[in-house]
């Protein structure tokens, strides 16, 4: 990579890491998942720099953490696997997570749902935003929003009388 085009990442990553790492922590519900899943969109932009500036950087950024969320959960081994009952020891800040009863409420969710939830009302990205990062229509992303939504209403009954 030439020198400026790395000048250009680099600025990219410092501006725009934390954005991707809580969007990431919104889709997982897990500090160390999104931290994996960042990193590696992160090494993907940096492979693909030279296609990645000539678009929405931003965006060609996002899509590839979402495909990388959603390949996460394609794999057979994430299905097997079992939580410990102790964290190990946290090599970077925590990111704070949000209500846990929430973020317990959107794990339940379909990875692709929880995607188009996540970008369309915590990440606040327009419809045809996260049709084009999802790689969908924007109908699809209404009713997954919708459907969604019934779902986490349904797991919290509270949400309606304090929207905050």
């Amino acid at each position: 990579m030439k020198p400026t085009h790395e000048a250009e990442y680099e600025a990219f990553v410092l501006q725009h890491r934390g954005r991707l790492l809580a969007t990431a922590l919104h889709l997982t519900g897990d500090v160390h998942l999104a931290e994996d899943l960042v990193q590696n969109a992160l090494v993907r932009l940096y492979l693909a720099w030279g296609r990645a500036r000539t678009t929405s950087t931003a965006a060609y950024s996002r899509r590839i953490l979402l495909n990388g969320f959603v390949d996460h959960h394609r794999r057979p081994w994430v299905r097997r696997e079992r939580t410990a009952d102790r964290l190990p020891d946290s090599a970077a800040a925590e990111v704070s997570a949000a209500d846990p009863e929430l973020m317990a409420a959107l794990a339940a969710l379909p990875p692709r749902m929880r995607a188009a939830v996540v970008l369309r009302h915590v990440e606040d990205l327009s419809v045809e935003d996260v049709a084009d990062a999802l790689g969908c229509s924007t109908g699809t992303v209404k009713s997954q929003t919708a459907r969604a939504l019934d779902k986490l209403r349904a797991a919290l009954p509270d949400l309606e009388r304090n929207p905050s």
